[in-house]
Parts: structure tokens; sequence; C-alpha cells
């Protein structure tokens, strides 16, 4: 994610959740700047207005109101503008619904949001470098 300055969304309802997802990539040098919504409808008109800086990750919570993630991802992946955006599912659902729904609608990643502040920098660490290594020229 160092390689470019566009943005990560971050679609998440939780305040504190938002927080440690923030805190996380800054702890391990991610310096995209991060653009917080609070729902699926919110994120989807953040990415719909050619106005905002096209996200280069989207980071998706499941369980938010107004519009889940569920309907964010069927939403985004009818778009031919939006649907190439990675998205990693970052959620306390274990349904495996939830997960079956998500990797249909194809999604890039589906993470359970541990609970332990160490383990959750090392997930964001996992992502990062993924993404680093899949958008290097």
């Amino acid at each position: 994610m160092r390689i470019t300055n566009k943005p990560i969304l971050l679609i998440e309802d939780d305040q504190v959740d938002m927080m440690r997802v923030a805190r996380a990539l800054k702890e391990i040098g991610v310096e995209n700047p991060i653009v917080h919504r609070e729902n699926g409808e919110d994120g989807l008109n953040y990415l719909e207005d050619e106005s905002n800086d096209k996200a280069c990750l989207i980071l998706l919570d499941l369980n938010m109101p107004v519009m889940n993630g569920i309907e964010f991802l069927r939403a985004v992946k009818k778009d031919e503008r939006l649907r190439r955006i990675p998205v990693v599912v970052l959620t306390t659902s274990d349904d495996q619904q939830d997960k079956l729904n998500s990797f249909n609608l194809g999604v890039a990643g589906y993470v359970a949001k541990p609970v332990d502040y160490r383990q959750f920098v090392e997930v964001m660490r996992s992502i990062d470098a993924y993404w680093t290594i899949s958008v290097m020229p």
C-alpha cells in the first residue's frame, strides 16, 4: 500500500474498530489516507463521487445499519468503474453464509476481527504485505 498515495476506504460503523484499524495501519507504516464511512450507502456514495480520489483498497465491515456489507458488495461488483477495487472484509461475524456470500461476490479476503490488538496488527501487516506485493510495477 505504500506504493500509492490513494486512499483506503474503511466502511465501519463501530468507532472503536475504526480507531483500531487506523492505529494498526499507522503502526505498520501505511501512509495512505484513510477515508472512513459508517455504512455501505455512505461508502458507495463516496466511491461514486468522481471528484473523490479512487480508493486503492476497501476494508469492509458486514454488520452495519442502512446498507450492510453484503448489500454494498452487490452494488460495487455491478459497477464497472468500481468492481476491480479489492475488498477485504473485516468482521466479527462467524456466520458461514456471510463468508460464502462475500467470496461469491468477489472479495479479496475475509478476516474475522481478532479481539487482541497485537493479533489485529499482524492481520493488518499481512494485508499490507499482500497488497504492496500485488501492486508493484
